[in-house]
């Protein structure tokens, strides 16, 4: 780790870098061998047989200006975390160099920097002199620390009998009052209750305000998009992405999507059964397959199905969900006052979504053939998946054109 030195000006219009990652690399060593006993049976044996490499960070290069908030997104052991504490001068890397430059605050582990037998207000005092205040500024600012955290008459309690939302009420109060030119934050303040994440939240806006830089770690990626105005996605130890906090945010949706699909076993949806939904796309009309679905298009839902019988009595649904699950529109040839006649054997049947007002995201389409009594022959959850283009209008899982009239001018 090394500290940045201005050995050029700055391109005109772009910030000077806080931190520069260069061809970093990040190696851990996984003993297979866990317990004392087979470690004393292995000793002087091959040891490399009972030990395994793992690469958390390989060849990472990239960045970080002044006054931006970056996001940094990816599957659990994408190796974001790493990269956080690597930027932060916690761990060093196996290969590669870190230089940075300024005062940095960071909350990266649950109680990092507190000493368990030490008292709120110790530790307090001793947190604030490792990030480089004087005892004098210390106590100038204890007040409002002790107001930020909220803990109260706790703060002279020793903090190991503090719960997991005290330990971050105070280390988050002690972090932002330390005036950091880099503010780094883990997933930690997913612990806290809602009024503190909302004041933590308001907390970095103001930050923002200030131009101060801010790298965080979240998966809360409705936060990436609402906070940020980059975002890195780290996928098996490298850059996926790095760029627009929405297209990041897509691409990784992408990537989970992959993820789930691979891990369903060949074959568990070719069950006996009477009838199977085989597959399903959805596109917008008139645009290339992968193209984003746009406000006004019209969504192409089309699904494969068989009966391995026959039947007159029977309906498709669909299903669309948000990434949180949550039902944003659903409709059947039944709701339609349709009848289909006879399906027997394989059919490709299509829904068109006429004028669409889609939010910004990616959606999951679910597919059921059923009688019209209701009973499900078969189901395919999240079929297929689309993604919403951005709209700088509005955020949400659905749109309307925004209209703003100042009543008090019309009197």
């Amino acid at each position: 780790m090394t500290q940045l030195q201005d050995t050029a000006r700055p391109e005109s219009g772009r910030a000077p870098d806080v931190v520069r990652i260069n061809d970093v690399s990040k190696r851990f060593v996984l003993r297979k061998d866990n317990s004392l006993k087979e470690r004393l049976v292995t000793l002087g044996r091959n040891g490399r047989r009972h030990r395994e490499d793992f690469w958390a960070l390989r060849g990472v290069t990239t960045s970080i200006q002044a006054g931006h908030t970056v996001a940094l997104i990816g599957h659990n052991g994408s190796g974001k975390s790493t990269l956080l504490k690597v930027i932060g001068g916690i761990i060093d890397p196996s290969g590669g160099s870190v230089e940075r430059r300024g005062r940095i605050a960071a909350l990266l582990e649950l109680g990092a920097g507190f000493h368990p037998d030490l008292t709120g207000r110790e530790n307090v005092y001793l947190n604030a002199s490792i990030m480089g205040l004087s005892r004098a500024v210390t106590e100038e600012r204890f007040a409002s620390i002790l107001d930020f955290s909220g803990i109260g008459d706790f703060i002279d309690t020793q903090v190991k009998f503090y719960s997991s939302g005290m330990y971050v009420r105070l280390a988050f109060a002690v972090a932002v009052h330390t005036d950091p030119d880099l503010l780094l934050v883990d997933e930690v303040l997913a612990v806290g209750d809602e009024a503190f994440q909302r004041k933590c939240l308001d907390k970095i806006r103001s930050f923002q305000e200030e131009g101060r830089t801010i790298v965080l770690v979240t998966h809360s990626l409705s936060q990436v998009e609402e906070l940020c105005d980059r975002a890195i996605l780290l996928n098996a130890g490298e850059i996926a992405y790095d760029g627009d906090p929405r297209e990041a945010v897509a691409k990784f949706r992408d990537i989970l999507e992959d993820r789930r699909v691979s891990q369903i076993a060949p074959g568990s949806s070719e069950k006996a059964r009477e009838a199977i939904v085989h597959g399903a796309t959805a596109v917008a009309a008139g645009r290339d397959a992968e193209a984003p679905l746009e406000l006004g298009d019209d969504l192409e839902i089309t699904m494969d199905v068989e009966h391995f019988g026959s039947t007159d009595d029977w309906m498709v649904a669909i299903q669309i969900d948000n990434t949180l699950g949550q039902v944003v529109y659903g409709t059947t040839t039944k709701r339609l006052g349709l009848e289909l006649g006879t399906l027997s054997g394989r059919r490709q049947v299509r829904f068109v979504l006429k004028d669409n007002r889609f939010g910004t995201g990616k959606y999951f389409v679910n597919v059921s053939l059923m009688e019209r009594s209701g009973r499900h022959f078969a189901d395919l959850p999240q079929a297929c998946d689309f993604d919403a283009a951005g709209n700088i209008l509005a955020v949400g899982s659905t749109y309307a054109e925004p209209v703003f009239t100042d009543l008090s001018q019309e009197r």
